[in-house]
């Protein structure tokens, strides 16, 4: 309209014309003008959404250089959140199943009538540790036993030990080498308070054994009787020593195992991510533990 030209004058009526006697303003013309020549995609609001391609790509780097073997679908897709990569435990699930990716899984055994519905998991660090031995074998020693012991909140692996010969004596050592390093030294109610969870072991239930921990102020807090999920903390540790270093290494003897331990540990403390920590290493769940108790007191 504004391109007519008038009868009278013979001229444009022009836009300033036209937009007073619609009553319209003259910005809105022009945007609307300028929106028509320069039309914009709609881009949808978020972070950015990468292909089932482009997300199955990074999903296969990660699973091609672990740090650790066998993790979960919870655990990939925290690891592609720490790279930058934003999407869903589900879409992650998906395509991993789609891939055949996925880790070969136990069947879910029935749920027996006297299951554990307590809970044993604490809410600070040193509040209660968890110990307990397993075996596995060296080309020359044979069979050995490794003790060890574990913070039920923070996860972390607080002593590791390997011995050919088991006894009540040797058992101690994990929790000797947990009181120097959080506790400053090995002395009489250095750690009172604290409550330690055992299953009724000979080496655990013994007399110089519970004296030892009695000494250091600890009490002792045996599990119920043939419920193993009492101890669930240290043994799903040993499930995973055994799953990323006990079943995939050979050892000649003894202290070639005890180095491997002592480097799993660390490894273990410092980079193994756990659901139930908000998908924090133990070493971050304890620093982030003892900063938030000053707080909270």
């Amino acid at each position: 309209m504004s391109h007519a030209t008038s009868p009278s004058t013979q001229s444009p009526y022009g836009v300033a014309r036209v937009t007073a006697v619609w009553g319209l303003a003259r910005s809105s013309f022009y945007a609307v003008r300028h929106r028509q020549a320069h039309p914009r995609q709609a881009n949808k609001r978020g972070p950015k959404v990468v292909s089932d391609p482009e997300l199955l790509l990074e999903i296969q780097k990660l699973l091609a250089a672990p740090v650790f073997a066998g993790e979960g679908y919870r655990k990939i897709w925290a690891r592609l959140r720490f790279a930058g990569v934003r999407t869903s435990k589900e879409r992650v699930l998906r395509l991993l199943r789609a891939n055949q990716l996925l880790s070969p899984a136990r069947m879910i055994a029935p749920v027996r009538a006297n299951r554990h519905e307590g809970t044993i998991v604490a809410e600070a660090p040193n509040e209660m540790w968890g110990t307990d031995a397993t075996a596995t074998f060296t080309e020359q020693e044979g069979t050995v036993t490794i003790y060890a012991a574990v913070d039920h909140c923070s996860a972390d692996c607080v002593g590791i030990h390997v011995v050919k010969k088991a006894s009540r004596f040797e058992a101690l050592e994990p929790l000797r080498q947990g009181m120097k390093e959080y506790f400053g030294g090995f002395s009489g109610g250095v750690a009172a308070g604290m409550r330690l969870r055992h299953d009724h072991g000979s080496v655990y239930m013994s007399d110089d054994f519970q004296n030892e921990i009695r000494f250091l102020g600890i009490e002792a807090s045996p599990a119920f009787v043939r419920q193993p999920e009492g101890n669930g903390c240290i043994e799903r540790f040993f499930r995973t020593l055994k799953e990323q270093l006990l079943w995939v290494r050979r050892f000649g003897d003894v202290e070639e195992l005890r180095a491997a331990l002592s480097e799993f540990r660390e490894r273990y403390n410092q980079h193994w991510i756990i659901h139930r920590l908000g998908h924090r290493t133990p070493a971050q769940a304890r620093r982030d533990f003892m900063v938030e108790l000053p707080v909270a007191a």
